[in-house]
């Protein structure tokens, strides 16, 4: 039986995520403390791996419940720990700082900061997935790969690219539940230029993307919705929770179960 064996959150949006056992789904759709903060510049663009790589070079670790985060540039430095409420211009100048311009963490916890606003539920990726496009890639372990990717949910006994029967063609949803909490499967996600760069030096892996789009079409399973990729540098599943989930408990050990489409 498919079951959800990783599960990851990454409480401030493009830095490091952090392993749980378990999250509870907001009222959004969005798992609790996943993105809750992102920071942006002056112009009130986000500062992130998509256009800043210095993002890469920078460690963190979470104390979700001390609400305390723990900042190293990787790999020299001594971290320095902010509580994230309590301690916030401390941490905003710490981060100006290193960053050479004027930043601004802002929270949003009411769904935090997805990339896809519309699928704003948990990313969906299968374990044998991130190992086959790992060995795509010389050099690559599936445990960089995962950090390439940075999926939230994570699929264990089942073939590589099970995730695709997440989604169909665009006037349909694919219901699928884990555990007792119901989502529904939008569309694969495509990817940035994040997932080209080594996670913890931001250097660039040489035709990263044209290896992976062309590894993706030789691999896509037969009956995946073609239609849904107009190109295929996607990979893992956008989500959506209705709101009638709010409150339940997602945990690493759930049992997944792939309803019809409606």
């Amino acid at each position: 039986m498919p079951h959800l064996d990783k599960l990851l959150i990454y409480p401030i949006k493009s830095l490091d995520g952090i392993a749980v056992n378990k999250a509870k789904v907001l009222a959004s759709g969005a798992l609790e403390h996943d993105r809750q903060f992102a920071i942006f510049d002056e112009q009130g663009k986000f500062v992130n791996g998509k256009r800043n790589p210095k993002i890469h070079l920078l460690r963190t670790s979470f104390n979700l419940e001390a609400q305390t985060v723990s900042l190293q540039v990787h790999p020299t430095e001594e971290p320095a720990v902010f509580h994230l409420q309590q301690e916030r211009g401390e941490l905003e100048a710490w981060l100006s700082d290193y960053f050479g311009k004027k930043v601004q963490l802002q929270e949003n916890f009411v769904q935090g900061f997805p990339d896809d606003t519309n699928a704003n539920g948990p990313t969906v990726i299968s374990t044998a997935t991130i190992a086959t496009a790992a060995d795509w890639f010389t050099g690559i372990s599936s445990e960089q790969m995962r950090q390439r990717l940075r999926a939230n949910v994570e699929i264990t006994d089942v073939p590589p690219f099970w995730e695709d029967r997440l989604f169909g063609d665009t006037d349909h949803i694919v219901e699928f539940q884990i555990g007792s909490i119901r989502f529904e499967g939008s569309n694969p996600c495509a990817r940035c230029i994040v997932p080209t760069r080594d996670p913890l030096t931001g250097q660039a892996y040489p035709d990263f993307q044209k290896i992976f789009v062309a590894h993706r079409q030789a691999c896509l399973p037969s009956w995946v919705s073609s239609s849904r990729f107009n190109h295929f540098y996607r990979l893992s599943v956008n989500t959506r929770i209705p709101d009638s989930e709010a409150g339940k408990i997602l945990q690493v050990g759930d049992e997944v179960v792939v309803g019809g489409r409606f």
